[in-house]
């Protein structure tokens, strides 16, 4: 067996824990059409004749027009059993790739605030079938989970709220709110007060920011990193999900170093919407040498072609890292999550006992 292969089995059996993972963003095509054909979506089949056909519209020219398609795909989902279904199908999935524990982001609002009235799905249907599923794969599989409900920055943060306070109800199974979506031209700082309001409640907060440069015309001469600093300042988030920009300005880079603010990077997420051109040119491997902590997650991997393995494998053979290496996102992972100190330590330990038994 070559160097390269025993890696590649290296990281497939490494302990991990994913903490960048849309659970609408795992809906394979198969499943799709499946719930589709289901619940009887005839909009659905006008627009997309096969699955052949539907993987065709996977060729992304920007994260809007990832988003774009990705709204049209969670339109299938209708039941309590599909977000079950959904949910489960990715479970086992991360279960298979030696994932110990996941912090799934889900987006409520595509689904309460559809254009279509008639195409609306209750927060109470969304939560209650992605809970079960989380519940049942605990017990299955020993997977430890977590869920951080996130808002969509491009609808109005009085929605954000309305949200919030729907949420409220289920407070025991929501461990964070995040934002998400059409990042460029809405800005972190539209939604302190819902950001504030959730860290009263108690919950943790998190933020995409700095996946794509601002671009919000009332914002003169804004800094590549601005999303970045009014996540942290404005919505006083614990970890940033994306934030490869933050090389481009120093400061930040002292402050994510200083405060050890981590940063849930996607590689091939990055790749497939053109952000990077090629895996080489990836600013993972400089923000590793500036000392940020730094986890490799999957994103939407139904879209972006892989899952946190797929990540781990293409980080590594870009970059050449070392078993070592790998060990170190993964303890990263591990202790950038919103476990408690105990079970952090309980994971830590099966990862080193792994490397202990495969150096």
């Amino acid at each position: 067996m070559n160097k390269q292969m025993s890696l590649k089995s290296f990281i497939e059996g490494l302990p991990k824990a994913e903490l960048h993972l849309h659970i609408e963003g795992t809906l394979e095509p198969e499943l799709m059409f499946a719930i589709a054909r289901r619940n009887n979506i005839d909009a659905f089949f006008d627009e997309y004749g096969s699955i052949e056909e539907l993987k065709t519209a996977y060729d992304f020219k920007g994260l809007n027009d990832f988003l774009d398609v990705y709204y049209k795909g969670v339109k299938v989902l209708k039941t309590e059993r599909d977000f079950y279904d959904l949910t489960f199908a990715y479970l086992k999935k991360a279960h298979s790739q030696s994932v110990l524990h996941t912090e799934i982001f889900f987006d409520p609002q595509a689904h309460t605030d559809r254009k279509q009235v008639e195409d609306q799905v209750d927060f109470k249907t969304v939560i209650t079938g992605i809970h079960r599923a989380l519940v049942n794969a605990e017990e299955k599989m020993k997977i430890s989970t977590g869920l951080i409900l996130c808002f969509l920055r491009h609808l109005d943060p009085d929605l954000a709220t309305k949200t919030l306070e729907e949420a409220l109800q289920y407070k025991s199974w929501i461990v964070a709110v995040g934002l998400d979506s059409y990042e460029s031209e809405h800005a972190p700082e539209k939604f302190k007060e819902v950001f504030k309001r959730a860290r009263e409640e108690g919950f943790r907060t998190v933020a995409h920011a700095g996946e794509v440069e601002p671009t919000e015309k009332r914002l003169r001469k804004v800094r590549p990193t601005e999303y970045i600093w009014q996540a942290i300042e404005e919505l006083h988030v614990s970890r940033i999900d994306h934030g490869i920009l933050s090389l481009k300005d120093e400061k930040l880079v002292k402050v994510l170093k200083n405060k050890k603010i981590p940063l849930t990077v996607c590689p091939l997420s990055n790749l497939k919407i053109g952000i990077v051109e090629r895996m080489e040119i990836h600013p993972l491997k400089e923000m590793i040498d500036k000392g940020l902590r730094v986890t490799i997650n999957s994103d939407d991997p139904a879209y972006f072609g892989g899952y946190i393995n797929e990540n781990y494998l293409a980080a590594q053979r870009a970059f050449r890292f070392r078993k070592e290496d790998l060990c170190k996102f993964a303890k990263n992972s591990f202790e950038a999550s919103f476990l408690d100190g105990t079970e952090i330590e309980k994971m830590i330990e099966k990862l080193d006992g792994y490397m202990n038994r495969n150096a």
